[in-house]
């Protein structure tokens, strides 16, 4: 009896080879993948044509384009918005270090069971509930309006001081309630195996518990973390001067609005790479991406 020739085959040495149905199979899903590429690819450039048509054409183009779009312009004020970047890369890295560090500790509080922190816990509900409750530029003009009213001597008073504290207060809410997720996501079995190790219930927490827990929400905090990046331009509101309030300034007079165009320019330039590289750690942590190739799997969600 002849052997079938769907079966896999061998090479002189006795190296595996696929057979001729798994390597009919491989050629069938390449071809299935360059057919999707160009009916993306078609796809997006008609899309972005017709846009472009429906923009190009409009009676008032030429108005917008010189009010919106002028290189000249963008050139003249690049340096002073860039100047106002600075200042909002400055506030998101001091924000996100410290909400980061508080919204931890505030995650730790509330999953304790120590009856001597019964109170911090009630005072660390209330904080999340009412924080997480309230927008953020709500906040932001009550504390950098209400708080300089008290005429604390030790307190900060500039913008940027406020308008940062606005968003820790914020963003530590978040973050707190992203921890507490990952807290009580790790399996109990993890603290008896721990304490049945010798290990205190702090012991266990600080080298068992919250380095998993860290691990497992390691992609969503890093996007809120994104998040507050862009929320920094908020801070303008109160005067201080970002990329936004640069660029608010310099269209005073003139009312060309490219300032706001090259300061919106410089946020995606910076958040961008941020979120591919969340995306990236994403798809290292999760399924995403992971059934790309088995065969007739396809796409889950």
């Amino acid at each position: 009896m002849s052997t079938p020739t769907s079966g896999p085959a061998t090479t002189p040495t006795g190296g595996w080879q696929p057979s001729d149905r798994a390597r009919a199979r491989a050629a069938y899903r390449r071809a299935q993948h360059r057919r999707a590429l160009l009916v993306a690819g078609v796809a997006t450039v008609l899309v972005v044509a017709a846009v472009a048509y429906v923009v190009t054409t409009a009676p008032g183009w030429e108005r917008a384009r010189e009010a919106f779009f002028s290189p000249e312009r963008a050139w003249e004020v690049l340096p002073e918005v860039a100047a106002g970047l600075w200042l909002n890369l400055r506030v998101w890295v001091v924000a996100s270090v410290v909400a980061l560090v508080v919204g931890l500790l505030l995650a730790v509080v509330r999953t304790s069971r120590v009856p001597a922190l019964f109170p911090l816990r009630i005072l660390a509900v209330g904080y999340v509930d009412v924080f997480r409750g309230v927008p953020l530029l709500l906040v932001l003009l009550l504390v950098g309006f209400g708080l300089p009213a008290l005429r604390l001597p030790w307190l900060p008073v500039s913008a940027a001081f406020l308008g940062g504290l606005s968003i820790v207060v914020c963003y530590t809410a978040y973050l707190a309630e992203i921890f507490r997720a990952g807290i009580e996501a790790v399996h109990p079995s993890q603290v008896a195996a721990a304490r049945s190790l010798g290990l205190t219930r702090a012991q266990a927490a600080r080298r068992v518990v919250l380095p998993q827990a860290v691990r497992n929400v390691a992609a969503p905090v890093a996007s809120m973390l994104v998040s507050l990046q862009k929320d920094s331009g908020l801070i303008s509101i109160l005067g201080a001067v970002d990329a936004i309030r640069a660029a608010q300034i310099a269209t005073t007079g003139d009312y060309n609005f490219t300032p706001y165009v090259v300061a919106g320019l410089l946020f995606i330039a910076i958040s961008i790479p941020l979120t591919r590289l969340v995306d990236a750690w994403s798809a290292r942590q999760g399924w995403r991406g992971e059934l790309r190739g088995v065969a007739g799997a396809g796409a889950i969600r």
